[in-house]
């Protein structure tokens, strides 16, 4: 595996790197930037070509573990020049530039492994934290692919793709206007449900196995009038508690949970007897 030496923060890729880190995880080839051999680790798992590899001098033992197709580039540099492009409080000795996925709305509307859509739509969300852990929660139940409306931050957000543990990789996502967005939706069928604190259908009461789109609003004033009345209905998680509403993620994670139980509900055999009749 060719390595090279660089000794500047004049250099084009580390320069790159930075800008990438810099601008919501996107820099001008197009290429995103990431931190850290786990995230690297689940790039490489997720099949995405890394066009740049960046090592610390420090912790250069670490290519020692490492596989890289030959057309990626890796760069072994001091560790005070890698990290003043890097973006955490705790910089990793590790980071690349990596082609995103290509995701189409056919992948998120008519996945191959699900007889039923399950979208997450962001309305406007704003924390990239929150945006990550909605990735991941969408991965973890069987979401179809999220869509992110304009207002809502870059999943590329090295925050978000720190909090996503890699589902950014593998979970289709796209960015769409919301005319675009309703009218595939509705063209395919898929039933939208905003979300609301209240004034709305409990969320168990509500059928979750057809084709569904889950409107995840802003976490500060939730879905936008005018894109909750463009839903189907609007549903909501009911609590107990003396607490007026959830935070965006972990709602939208209590949401994907509900839906996925119900599928697997109605996909078990159903029992020929009743229990009248034993």
């Amino acid at each position: 595996m060719p390595v090279r030496i660089v000794q500047s923060q004049q250099n084009e890729r580390l320069k790159e790197l930075r800008r990438a880190l810099r601008q919501d995880g996107s820099g001008r080839s197009g290429m995103i930037a990431i931190e850290g051999p786990n995230l690297l680790s689940e790039a490489q798992r997720a099949g995405l070509f890394l066009a740049q590899v960046f090592v610390s001098q420090e912790s250069a033992n670490i290519l020692d573990q490492l596989s890289f197709p030959a057309e990626t580039d890796v760069l072994l540099l001091p560790r005070t020049l890698l990290c003043s492009a890097l973006a955490t409080e705790t910089p990793q000795p590790l980071a690349a530039l990596v082609k995103p996925p290509s995701w189409t709305w056919n992948d998120l509307i008519h996945p191959a492994a699900s007889p039923a859509a399950l979208l997450v739509v962001l309305c406007g969300l704003q924390d990239p934290g929150n945006l990550g852990t909605i990735l991941r929660s969408a991965e973890a139940f069987g979401a179809t692919g999220v869509v992110s409306l304009p207002g809502t931050v870059s999943a590329w957000n090295p925050k978000a793709v720190r909090g996503s543990a890699g589902s950014i990789f593998r979970v289709p996502f796209l960015r769409a206007g919301l005319e675009e967005c309703f009218t595939r939706l509705a063209e395919a069928g898929v039933q939208m449900w905003a979300t609301a604190a209240r004034d709305a259908s409990p969320v168990a009461e509500v059928a979750l196995t057809g084709p569904v789109a889950l409107l995840i609003g802003n976490e500060g004033n939730g879905v936008p009038a005018d894109v909750a009345a463009k839903a189907h209905g609007s549903l909501t998680i009911p609590c107990p508690g003396p607490v007026e509403s959830l935070n965006a993620a972990v709602a939208a994670s209590v949401l994907l949970y509900e839906a996925s139980r119900q599928r697997s509900a109605s996909a078990r055999p159903q029992s020929k007897r009743s229990r009248s009749d034993r």
